[in-house]
């Protein structure tokens, strides 16, 4: 199985290596392979979320997700958003704004000897307002999970009274805009309408795609399958995931992106390194602990990746001022450390299943 669902990912791995290579010698693969390697280390938890989200498609939504889900991963989030972003910010059409990406200051000055900004610069100065975007749809994610008072908790003296706290109606909603609220106060003057502008349509965008998800999935159902296959999206449902997938995508991969450009700002090389290979890799993974059962084994990882989502968000709302900057390392290795820990407490917790059961008496 290892091989069927990660050999596309190697073969794109190997094509983009030789697309870098031929685009900028040796340094071009170093650095899309460096691109590929920060990309997957950090989007472990996209991948466990994605899991969770693919497991209720239907296997012909799954596979749209492995194909034109990529190429928007890569064409549309890693190519093409930052060139919106300039376009929208600094006013460059996005055929000027590539321009000025590939032809960047002589040794990586912020700006040219004209004093016009670097296109790394004006995406930079874009960041409060897309961490806002992306940090108010990941909130509401990992909120909606720890209100939901389903009765299976990890952080038990956490997550139970979050969990009853979650029966306010709005409650996920009435904290995310606190902390939007909060977050924009240390905004710079000329950025807070802005960024509560950015936050409130991530808000909006969650609301949407979230709640339109669950009606068509409620009046969609697949009835005509076996039992197993009954719950699964298909139709309207299966595309409302979909989409709900891919703008869950790019709320992660907006730091990402930014995050790339202290590395290169090659937008050639972001797009080989982040799009083609650390994507690929996640959609393969993904795909990977759905058809291992990879969630259902470790019955709380499901819970680390949504408290590393958590934390991203709270990152991505405190980096809104302009005067905090947080490593991604940092980002990264939160995110490892929650899912490693639920990983691990997932194991103990079916040790001492196991031993219950040994020690429990047979009956005849």
């Amino acid at each position: 199985m290892i091989a069927r669902v990660f050999g596309a990912s190697f073969v794109v791995t190997i094509l983009s290596l030789v697309v870098a290579f031929l685009y900028a010698g040796w340094s071009g693969v170093a650095l899309c392979a460096i691109l590929g390697i920060l990309e997957i280390s950090l989007s472990f938890d996209n991948a466990v979320i994605n899991a969770t989200i693919l497991e209720r498609m239907s296997p012909m939504w799954q596979k749209i997700f492995l194909t034109v889900g990529i190429l928007i991963a890569v064409v549309g989030m890693r190519l093409l958003f930052p060139l919106v972003i300039v376009w929208a910010t600094a006013g460059l059409n996005p055929v000027d704004a590539m321009d000025l990406a590939l032809n960047p200051p002589a040794d990586g000055a912020a700006t040219f000897a004209d004093g016009s900004a670097s296109y790394e610069t004006l995406l930079t100065d874009a960041h409060p307002q897309i961490a806002a975007f992306g940090g108010m749809f990941l909130i509401m994610l990992f909120l909606d999970f720890v209100f939901d008072d389903s009765g299976v908790t990890w952080l038990s003296p956490i997550e139970g009274p979050l969990g009853r706290l979650g029966r306010l109606p709005g409650a996920s909603t009435v904290v995310a805009l606190a902390a939007l609220v909060t977050a924009a106060q240390f905004a710079a003057d000329d950025a807070t309408v802005s960024v509560l502008t950015a936050g409130i349509l991530g808000l909006f965008t969650y609301l949407v795609v979230n709640g339109l998800t669950g009606l068509i999935e409620q009046d969609e159902p697949d009835d005509s399958a076996g039992p197993s296959e009954a719950v699964k999206a298909v139709g309207k449902a299966g595309l409302f995931l979909f989409l709900y997938l891919e703008v869950l995508d790019a709320s992660f991969s907006f730091d990402g992106v930014i995050g790339a450009f202290a590395i290169t700002s090659d937008p050639i090389l972001i797009a080989l390194g982040l799009g083609f290979i650390g994507a690929m890799f996640v959609r393969s993974i993904t795909v990977y602990m759905v058809r291992a059962g990879t969630l259902s084994e470790y019955r709380y990882l499901e819970h680390g990746a949504h408290w590393a989502i958590g934390a991203l968000a709270v990152i991505m709302l405190v980096s809104v001022d302009e005067n905090i900057e947080v490593p991604e390392i940092v980002t990264g290795l939160i995110g490892v450390a929650f899912i490693g820990a639920a990983t691990l407490s997932s194991i103990w917790a079916n040790r001492r299943d196991a031993a219950r059961q040994s020690a429990s008496p047979v009956a005849d």
